[in-house]
């Protein structure tokens, strides 16, 4: 394994751009590292707000009439596990993206590796944060956050309520892990994009918040990741060049805002 502190890495600090659009960049990104180019570690906002299914879901788990009425987006991860509703504001994403042959072989090692930033920045938070220790089960399959609890891909704080789900996946010869940290709770807009959600207070049970843990703003919490990113990676402040854009563009277009990407379940290549 290469030592990733000696490869080229750029900071994309927090964007505010459509669902499809950013599941699309990730893949550009990979893209990219594998190319030779830049490895990328990148913060993200939804908007409009963003329901994303989980690679396998059935999309009659989904309340479609409440996510168009809502003007919510629905894409489809690339990754497993149920849907996770990203609000604009209650959610900050982040993405690491580097070539596979950079990596740990085991992908338990590499998670744990790719994650180190994410903890990091916890503790800068004042957020007591660790893996899911072992399996807790599941309390509504459709729901990413309600669905059974394990380490390779749960963050709890401290009071054993989940705060942030991870993933992660291959893409053109470069690993993805990106993931999702809950930093307020949108409890019924999120549980009303399923089709037979279970009541408010289950999930305010099982999930936590930034908010509720430290008291941290939204953009002291966002600025904080950043760093933490940025100090692991030793990454300069970069962006998006033209051609990944328009690449990005068009992957968004044809496939994570596609209704056979999304509905349907086709295309999923």
């Amino acid at each position: 394994m290469t030592d990733l502190a000696e490869a080229e890495w750029r900071l994309i600090r927090e964007e505010t751009r459509p669902g499809p659009l950013n599941m699309a960049l990730d893949e550009i990104a990979a893209e990219t590292a594998a190319a030779g180019g830049p490895r990328t570690v990148r913060v993200y906002r939804w908007e409009p707000s963003t329901l994303s299914l989980g690679y396998h879901q059935d999309p009659a788990t989904i309340d479609w009439d409440f996510c168009e009425r809502e003007g919510i987006t629905v894409t489809r991860r690339p990754t497993g596990g149920g849907a996770i509703y990203h609000d604009s504001d209650g959610d900050i994403s982040y993405s690491v993206v580097a070539p596979a042959e950079e990596l740990p072989g085991n992908l338990m090692d590499s998670y744990e590796l790719l994650c180190q930033p994410l903890f990091d920045a916890f503790d800068a938070m004042g957020v007591d944060a660790a893996f899911a220790e072992s399996e807790q089960p599941a309390i509504h399959e459709p729901a990413c956050y309600l669905r059974e609890l394990h380490p390779a891909h749960d963050v709890l704080a401290g009071d054993g309520r989940k705060i942030s789900g991870n993933a992660q996946y291959r893409q053109r010869d470069s690993i993805i892990q990106h993931g999702s940290v809950t930093y307020a709770r949108t409890t019924e807009r999120h549980l009303n994009c399923f089709a037979d959600p279970p009541d408010s207070d289950t999930f305010e049970g099982r999930v936590t918040s930034v908010r509720e843990q430290s008291g941290l703003d939204r953009q002291s919490a966002v600025d904080t990741l950043e760093a933490a990113l940025e100090e692991w990676s030793d990454a300069y402040e970069g962006e998006w060049t033209e051609s990944e854009l328009d690449r990005a563009r068009e992957r968004a277009e044809r496939k994570y805002a596609s209704d056979a990407w999304t509905r349907e379940q086709r295309g999923r290549t």
